[in-house]
């Protein structure tokens, strides 16, 4: 959440410039006076110095190594569920600046097949979109320079279409859902999807060239996934990480609603 993140890179320098005034000044000051009492350290010094150690190894992990992230919705069925806990790996594609994310050293780019957390562009033509900014989790379809389709409940890649495996009707928590969960043979990466074969949003219909610095990203839950068939493609500045594995699976107040124990230290593919 962008507001947890702003509150922890003020907290964490306004702490760290209470103790640089405090080193460079204000305890020279309080060494000069005789009293005792004038001497002691301020309760201000005091908090700073127990937080700002541990809110600089939070911000450094969060902003730099591995950010947390909850699913929020079912656009990642049946390979992420509401509820899972990720971990996004931060530096996958180069190391970001905080709140702005701006890209200062370069590492790598995304490849096909890869799960991406990003911030969501926004759709076109709505300024007001209330969801711009946040994170977004969504699968890399299209690389910089692909032209991408998807026709019916498939996609093609440069004029060659994606191949598709039936695995059969697909159940949740042992119930219909009316969905087929499919095998979906992208270029070097194997992963599954579900779609509701026959079909087809028209919305989600249609062809798009991807420009350099941009990608197109789409749920695996094909018929129930805000992506890019429907804003656009992504720009590469929205970027926040790879997503690399489940660390829990919890729903509700104290896990009450969901529970599932064999999904922690899931690898995501």
């Amino acid at each position: 959440m962008k507001w947890f993140e702003i509150a922890l890179v003020v907290l964490t320098l306004g702490s760290g410039l209470v103790l640089l005034l405090d080193k460079l000044f204000l305890a020279k000051r309080r060494a000069a006076k005789a009293s005792l009492l004038d001497s002691e350290e301020p309760v201000i010094v005091d908090y700073s110095r127990a937080f700002f150690p541990v809110l600089a190894v939070v911000l450094i992990l969060r902003s730099f190594i591995a950010e947390p992230y909850k699913i929020p919705s079912s656009s990642m069925m049946p390979n992420l569920l509401i509820g899972d806990f990720i971990l996004v790996n931060k530096f996958s594609y180069g190391f970001r600046l905080p709140v702005t994310n701006t890209k200062v050293i370069p590492v790598s780019e995304p490849e096909r097949g890869d799960v991406v957390v990003f911030q969501f562009p926004g759709h076109p033509g709505q300024s007001e979109d209330p969801q711009i900014g946040e994170n977004f989790i969504k699968r890399v379809i299209g690389l910089p320079g692909d032209h991408i389709s998807f026709h019916g409940d498939a996609v093609s890649i440069n004029g060659q279409p994606v191949s598709y495996e039936v695995k059969g009707e697909y159940l949740f928590d042992g119930k219909q859902t009316g969905q087929t969960l499919l095998t979906e043979n992208l270029p070097g990466r194997t992963h599954t999807v579900l779609e509701q074969l026959g079909v087809a949003d028209p919305r989600g219909q249609g062809e798009w060239q991807v420009p350099q610095g941009h990608y197109l990203v789409m749920g695996d839950n094909r018929d129930n996934s805000d992506d890019g068939r429907f804003w656009g493609v992504l720009p590469e500045q929205n970027l926040r990480g790879k997503a690399f594995l489940i660390w829990l699976n919890c729903s509700g107040w104290f896990c009450k609603n969901s529970f599932e124990p064999s999904r922690i230290g899931t690898r995501i593919q």
